[in-house]
């Protein structure tokens, strides 16, 4: 049997994600192949809050078609595309019954995908992206420019989102060398950010006419749809950094500039820009627009307020993902669960009390997530429905 991997935050789960799993089933046959997905948690890797929880996108994922959904833990969820990669990365391969990583891309073209991934491996690499960083360039276009250097028109998959993604994905696969193969499908009908066409819309377009109380449902599936209405019937949906903006800028305006340095990666000095900018801003859109300049895309800017929101420093990102915890599955899933407890590389967790058998450094990882959990239901439309613990109490969804 073949066992797919996606690396994903299907928010919310769609038609398109549908389709994927549909041409993955097609392509292996029904019964001769089983779909893995690695997905965000609350928190998503633009620097926001997902729509609604986990458990609901997880439970949406296996009735629409997956088998298996894990989690991938916070730190590596909201990190860079490169990061986001690593971590989804080292889940499948923890599994150790994964053999191909699949992902969307506006290319389709895996071999072309991975050239550029070998190229951003080069050892010659920084110098020219230091080189093309002078010029004033921003971050993306400095490296598609020293990419092209070193490997010509190849270097174009650097433009698009999902391309950029399965770079990434190729690159850790290539460092953690890893014996999982690439396979890139050709994204169909819209684009990463695009709106809608033919019955599909992007996930930006669906989080749009959400958040907006408008009916989405046609580009749902309908298991997807039904679990959206379910959650806010109950108050939980549809969840947005609005909703905790108050609290965001509660947060950053008690910190000091030395306190958000933690938080810059590129030590750059980014940390005085916000530092500057919470003391006056009175809107989360207010405080992002002070901090941007050519150089820096709002995602990373987003990241890193988010970062700062919970807590989240270089130093909560342990070398690989410590644990494989379990958000839903199905009957298929329970058996791959099975074989992945014999043979996986990274326990598994599907109740609360076995985070008592970790080591230290996976316990504070998952008390890190815990914590992050009860942050994120504060902003559910409805305070009634935000109890906390939910990361103690709440098992995988069984469908």
């Amino acid at each position: 049997m073949r066992v797919f991997g996606i690396i994903c935050e299907y928010n919310p789960f769609h038609r398109g994600h549908k389709w994927q799993i549909d041409e993955l089933r097609r392509l292996a046959g029904e019964e001769e192949c089983a779909v893995v997905c690695a997905m965000s948690g609350d928190f998503v890797q633009r620097g926001d809050f997902a729509i609604e929880r986990a458990h609901a996108r997880a439970e949406a994922a296996v009735r629409s078609g997956a088998d298996l959904v894990l989690e991938l833990p916070l730190p590596w969820a909201i990190s860079s595309a490169e990061g986001f990669a690593r971590g989804g990365v080292s889940i499948l391969a923890a599994t150790g019954v994964v053999d191909t990583l699949v992902f969307g891309s506006e290319c389709g073209n895996a071999a072309k995908l991975q050239r550029a991934a070998k190229a951003l491996l080069r050892a010659d690499f920084p110098d020219a992206l230091r080189e093309e960083l002078a010029k004033g360039l921003s971050f993306a276009t400095a490296r598609e420019s020293a990419t092209r250097a070193l490997i010509g028109e190849d270097a174009a998959v650097l433009r698009e989102p999902n391309d950029i993604l399965g770079v990434e994905y190729c690159k850790a696969l290539l460092q953690s060398g890893s014996t999982i193969a690439p396979l890139a499908i050709l994204r169909k009908v819209v684009g990463h950010n695009g709106g809608a066409a033919k019955g599909f819309a992007s996930a930006s377009h669906i989080r749009e006419l959400l958040t907006n109380g408008e009916d989405a449902s046609a580009y749902l599936t309908a298991e997807s749809a039904a679990i959206y209405a379910r959650e806010c019937a109950a108050g939980r949906a549809p969840v947005t950094m609005q909703n905790a903006e108050r609290a965001v800028l509660s947060r950053l305006r008690a910190m000091c500039e030395e306190d958000f340095a933690r938080y810059d990666s590129g030590n750059e000095g980014l940390y005085r820009r916000f530092y500057d900018a919470a003391r006056t801003a009175a809107s989360v859109d207010e405080l992002l627009s002070a901090v941007k300049t050519k150089r820096y895309a709002y995602a990373r800017l987003r990241r890193m307020l988010l970062a700062a929101y919970l807590d989240v420093t270089a130093a909560d990102v342990p070398p690989e993902v410590p644990y494989l915890r379990v958000l839903a599955c199905n009957e298929r899933g329970r058996k791959l669960l099975k074989t992945i407890k014999k043979t996986g590389s990274a326990p598994v967790l599907t109740k609360s009390a076995d985070v008592r058998a970790l080591s230290e450094e996976a316990q504070k990882l998952f008390a890190l997530t815990a914590r992050a959990a009860d942050q994120y239901v504060l902003a559910y439309p409805e305070l009634r429905a935000a109890r906390g613990s939910s990361a103690w109490t709440e098992g995988p969804v069984i469908v």
